[in-house]
């Protein structure tokens, strides 16, 4: 459980880092300069970095973090390849996007790995909590698990 929360902390912070990197510098679309074919339709917004491949990323980039699931971690990491590959053939992101995606999810990751054990333990404290409250009536009933 603890992993996952912080992958999925990696991930939240991944894709904010980007929403404040697309406020900040702007970079157009393949499509939206006329370059190659657009075979999906994509809005209009801001192509670095890539928001699907951060966030994919960073999951995997956590689970590397952890023994136990390195292998889980290499594997989502791979699959990120030809992610990447996908969404520049697809012509709306360029290359630099994917290198940018990479990076972010790598500093993302690192944060969250490096902060302080009290703090992660109040917030993974916190998490349990609101798991426990919000899915009461499924952890009685044995469908879902509680702090065990």
């Amino acid at each position: 459980r603890r992993t996952m929360l912080v992958a999925t902390a990696a991930g939240l912070i991944a894709l904010l880092t980007n929403q404040l990197i697309g406020m900040i510098w702007w970079h157009p679309r393949p499509f939206m300069i006329g370059l190659g074919h657009t075979l999906i339709p994509h809005a209009a917004d801001s192509s670095f970095p890539s928001d699907h491949l951060s966030l994919w990323w960073a999951v995997a980039f956590s689970l590397l973090l952890n023994p136990s699931l390195r292998f889980s971690g290499i594997v989502l990491g791979m699959l990120g390849i030809p992610l990447a590959w996908a969404r520049i053939y697809l012509g709306v992101h360029f290359p630099f996007d994917m290198a940018g995606a990479a990076i972010v999810a790598m500093l993302s990751t690192t944060l969250i790995h490096h902060l302080p054990h009290g703090c992660s333990d109040s917030i993974y404290n916190v998490a349990i909590r609101v798991h426990c409250r919000v899915l009461s009536r499924f952890i009685v009933k044995g469908w879902v698990r509680g702090t065990t």
